[in-house]
């Protein structure tokens, strides 16, 4: 965690604010059509809590989430990657979802990495 770089770190926190933003929009849709909205909301929560964890490892923010809360966006975040790198592997090389793909499976690893290194800093 300690050597990423400044455009790594830039990245992944647009590339999770990204992933918020489709959630959100999802959320809302499926909430419109009368869907069941458990697990956008589940995955929301821990897209949040990945990205409130960066920043607070990067840049020294508060947050206010339990080792519960921890626990389980762990658990939620990685259980994205084999969809995510289902469709990486389907794409196309060189082309724009392809790097999104890859800006997101790295924003999430780094999220992943955070949350331990502050479950671990708080057991």
């Amino acid at each position: 965690m300690e050597h990423v770089s400044n455009v790594d770190k830039q990245e992944s926190i647009k590339s999770l604010q990204s992933t918020i933003s489709k959630l959100e929009n999802a959320l809302s849709q499926m909430t419109r059509d009368g869907a069941s909205t458990t697990l956008v909301k589940k995955r929301l929560k821990a897209i949040y809590i990945g990205s409130a964890m960066l920043e607070n490892v990067w840049n020294q923010s508060p947050h206010h989430y339990t080792q519960e809360d921890l626990a389980e966006a762990r658990n939620v975040i990685t259980g994205l990657f084999s969809s995510i790198e289902n469709s990486y592997a389907k794409s196309k090389t060189g082309s724009p979802q392809r790097t999104l793909l890859e800006r997101r499976i790295k924003a999430l690893e780094l999220a992943v990495q955070a949350i331990d290194k502050l479950s671990i800093n708080n057991s």
